[in-house]
């Protein structure tokens, strides 16, 4: 045996089934015996089961928990029998030569014990971290606190990516990615397999670290490359990924360093987890709020200047309202009218001033209301009214300026259509259209790109503009908009957002090509769509998640508006079961677990009713029943079945469906 593949999984279904056509095709070109194991912790998206349908020449391991990628590893290494051991993430693609090159430069540097390769992410941007030097206590520094940011080719500040080193040539490095780390069998088996304390994240440091004690080198190969989505998998934005990479981090310094640099090392490495941890909440906060914020500062000022001339000329017993007007009064006015306009959809895009009027005027009906049972503060109903006029024009008016700053024009109402071409056969480009028309996509398909030779480009005003939210697509013209090679001029000339790669017409090597090779401006995003596949991937860049288009993604439960009906019908049942709970806790059969799951809903940690049985976005979280659990059936439902029941759920979700599901599942509400 040649090769061995090992690629752990988990709810990444559409990357792995990319990863592995790729990995097939570079299995043919290397013409050797080579095995591919496929790990799964524990994944709720049909990953199985597409691996055994499409890929029955895979070695599947289904786990029934997640052990983590050093134990999920580890299984497959124990049984993988090749001469060279690859451990690759779910979330790449190799190119057709990448297995042949990689095990002819083994061949050829018997002392390599670990090689990586040159990775870009999903807009073809070469990622540092294919090239790594070792994180001791100063280099992890550097890092941590920016300045390998701000001199990343500085060879003091910039080790950790070892940018000094030219990301074109062969070198030898200390530690390699995870991500693609083909490894010499015996020398895995000199220096031993990935040590299981990691459970995501710093381990492929601690075995790159052993293999350089044990007398073997680790190279940096740039004759291949592959692609690296990244987001999904690592999900390198969320606080969560701060915390649990710098332990990791803490974990190698504690058993390769003296103890005297571990100490200091832990203790540097745990002040930057809590600086980069809030620095990532401020920061997140800061975006969600910074609207609200300038509104609500906006609504007090247009306030203040409505009291002092209503003081001055209107007021029916002259004189100044109490300080307690601007202190308390307007800040609970606005809170109201921020409250609604946000519950009526008035931030969703794309933006409608009617939702935002409606929000507003339904706010002050509300304080008008109030303020009739509150005599220490009632004021006046006639600033009540001309506040919220105020508040209508100046949320409108930020709105509009905000949108003309960045499209140059006042069409608030319109969703902005990305304009697609399609680079592929005329077969497929149908088949993308009808994959964008199933998941309802914004987006203009201008037309296809063709590979082979044609004459001129499609005249100016002959194209064909499609929208995918049409009931019924048209056919693609028969006219491509031009060959392959004038690819840059077609951006231009159509103005494209976005290129779709057919990967049954194209090879990995020839898309990752075009990526490096079109110009950065204008900028243009690709995605892939791999042969007989029924997702569309792509990455904007190396920190966003993964993203893709597919059958299923169109679903209500996720729209914005009936999002935030779910987590208003959530909150106020987590404060009527804490109220009532004195009188229903008794028919709970796990009394503890019900409390503790109102108080999760509450925080926004848990959902009543969601998904438990299929992956949803990144946002999605755990559910304490499952629309499935409500079927009424005479026998035990199959996983299939109660993934497609949730999947009828999310499509046409409705709050009543929660309540309904609440009704038959009363007395499981204390579930895990």
């Amino acid at each position: 045996m040649k090769l061995s593949v090992v690629i752990v999984n988990y709810n990444v279904c559409y990357f792995l089934e990319q990863a592995l056509l790729s990995v097939r095709r570079a299995v043919e070109k290397l013409g050797q015996p080579v095995e591919v194991f496929v790990v799964d912790n524990n994944s709720v998206d049909g990953s199985v089961a597409m691996v055994r349908e499409r890929f029955p020449e895979v070695h599947i391991m289904a786990n029934r928990h997640n052990p983590g990628f050093s134990r999920g590893n580890n299984q497959a290494l124990r049984q993988a029998a090749g001469q060279y051991q690859l451990l690759l993430n779910p979330d790449t693609v190799v190119e057709e030569d990448t297995f042949r090159a990689c095990c002819e430069f083994m061949d050829a540097h018997p002392e390599c014990g670990g090689l990586g390769v040159k990775m870009l992410d999903g807009q073809g941007h070469f990622l540092p971290e294919s090239k790594r030097a070792l994180p001791t206590p100063a280099v992890a520094f550097y890092k941590m606190f920016g300045l390998a940011k701000l001199m990343p080719r500085s060879r003091t500040f910039g080790r950790y990516h070892l940018g000094f080193l030219s990301p074109e040539e062969t070198h030898e490095v200390e530690v390699l990615s995870g991500a693609f780390m083909l490894l010499r069998k015996e020398a895995l088996d000199q220096v031993g397999l990935l040590d299981e304390d990691y459970f995501m994240y710093g381990e492929d440091i601690d075995l790159s670290y052993r293999l350089t004690q044990g007398g073997w080198k680790n190279y940096y190969f740039p004759g291949t490359r592959i692609i690296h989505y990244k987001g999904e998998s690592t999900k390198r934005t969320s606080v969560n990924y701060v915390f649990v990479f710098y332990r990791a981090m803490v974990i190698f310094a504690r058993k390769h360093f003296a103890p005297g640099r571990a100490g200091l090392f832990s203790l540097l490495i745990n002040a930057a987890i809590w600086l980069r941890a809030g620095a990532a909440v401020l920061e997140r906060l800061a975006v969600r709020l910074a609207p609200l914020l300038l509104d609500a500062g906006l609504i007090w000022v247009g306030m203040y200047f409505l009291k002092s001339y209503w003081e001055r000329n209107h007021k029916f017993v002259p004189g100044d309202y109490p300080p307690q007007y601007m202190a308390v009064a307007v800040p609970a006015y606005i809170l109201v009218w921020l409250t609604s306009a946000y519950l009526s959809g008035g931030y969703d895009p794309p933006v409608r001033t009617s939702r935002m009027a409606r929000g507003v005027f339904v706010g002050t009906l509300l304080i008008s209301a109030a303020s009739n049972f509150l005599d220490a503060w009632r004021f006046s109903k006639a600033l009540i009214i001309l506040g919220g006029v105020w508040a209508v024009a100046a949320l409108v008016g930020r709105q509009l300026l905000t949108h003309f700053i960045k499209y140059r024009d006042l069409r608030m109402s319109e969703r902005r259509q990305k304009n697609i071409a399609i680079v592929g056969s005329g077969p497929e480009s149908r088949r993308v259209r009808k994959l964008l028309e199933a998941a309802s996509v914004q987006a203009r398909v201008i037309g296809y790109v063709a590979l082979a030779p044609v004459e001129n480009l499609v005249p100016a005003g002959a194209e064909a503009y499609y929208s995918a939210s049409h009931a019924a697509l048209p056919e693609a013209p028969e006219e491509p908009l031009g060959e392959l090679r004038q690819l840059a001029d077609i951006i231009r000339l159509y103005e494209l957002n976005e290129l779709i790669f057919c990967g049954k017409d194209l090879p990995a090597s020839r898309i990752i090509t075009l990526m490096l090779s079109l110009p950065a401006d204008p900028p243009v995003a690709y995605k892939i769509l791999p042969e007989d596949s029924q997702y569309i991937i792509g990455s904007s860049s190396k920190d966003s998640p993964g993203d893709y288009y597919a059958l299923d993604i169109a679903l209500n439960l996720y729209q914005p508006r009936q999002a935030r009906a779910k987590r208003l019908l959530d909150v106020l049942l987590s404060l009527g079961l804490l109220a009532t709970s004195p009188l229903h806790v008794w028919v709970q059969p796990h009394k503890s677990r019900f409390l503790g799951n109102c108080v999760a809903v509450l925080l926004g940690r848990r959902t009543w009713v969601g998904l438990r049985y299929t992956a949803g976005p990144a946002r999605t979280v755990p559910a304490v029943v499952s629309p499935a659990d409500a079927a009424v059936s005479a026998a035990p439902l199959n996983d299939t079945t109660k993934r497609r029941l949730e999947l009828l759920y999310a499509k046409d979700y409705e709050t009543s469906t929660d309540l309904r599901v609440l009704w038959r599942c009363w007395r499981h509400l204390g579930g895990k």
